[in-house]
């Protein structure tokens, strides 16, 4: 049977959830959510969040370089490489065996 509450919305738009249903939802304090519009109001749930890696341009040139497969590819990448304004010889990679 579904659980209904209420609650108060507080200084600064704060809204307290009831602890029962905190607990039914797995929410605890710093817990990150979603507040969407829907055609009956606002739903509230737990937002699902991915770190991700902003990686530096010389990191890229090393990704570039060191998944060529062969020397055609490679001089490819050597190519990529300088055309983001980098050094390949100053980057640390792996050479393919053929390159």
């Amino acid at each position: 049977m579904p659980v209904t509450e209420s609650s108060r919305i507080g200084k600064r738009g704060t809204l307290v959830i009831p602890a029962r249903l905190r607990r039914i939802f797995g929410f605890e304090e710093g817990t990150e959510v979603i507040a969407e519009q829907t055609a009956e109001g606002i739903l509230i749930r737990p937002a699902i969040t991915v770190p991700i890696e902003i990686y530096s341009p010389e990191r890229k040139a090393e990704f570039l370089l060191s998944n060529a497969v062969d020397a055609d590819d490679y001089r490819r990448a050597v190519a990529e490489v300088r055309a983001m304004g980098l050094d390949p010889a100053k980057i640390e990679h792996r050479r393919p065996a053929e390159a």
